[in-house]
């Protein structure tokens, strides 16, 4: 009879980590911006609602809703790390 360990590991935790990591990614890419030779850390492609935000006027409250996503080298080298603290846990 074998006993295994049970896996202490969920999906809010991968979660947080991957949040963390393009949080963090995405930080070090826009301080890379201004150093020559790490320039290509915030590469990147944004997409989403670029121009103009959908935007509700009730005279009484104004609502904009704007969704943009920017994906640079720095943030998907951030997700790839939190992966890998992941599954070291």
């Amino acid at each position: 009879m074998t006993y295994q360990k049970k896996s202490s590991k969920n999906g809010w935790t991968l979660f947080l980590l991957v949040l963390t990591g393009i949080v963090l990614g995405g930080f070090i890419g826009s301080l890379a911006q201004g150093v020559p030779y790490l320039k290509w850390l915030d590469f990147g492609y944004k997409f989403g609602m670029v121009g103009n935000p959908l935007e509700i006027d009730l005279k009484v409250i104004e609502v904009t809703f704007k969704i943009l996503i920017r994906i640079t080298v720095s943030s998907i080298l951030g997700v790839a790390l939190s992966i890998f603290v992941y599954r070291k846990l």
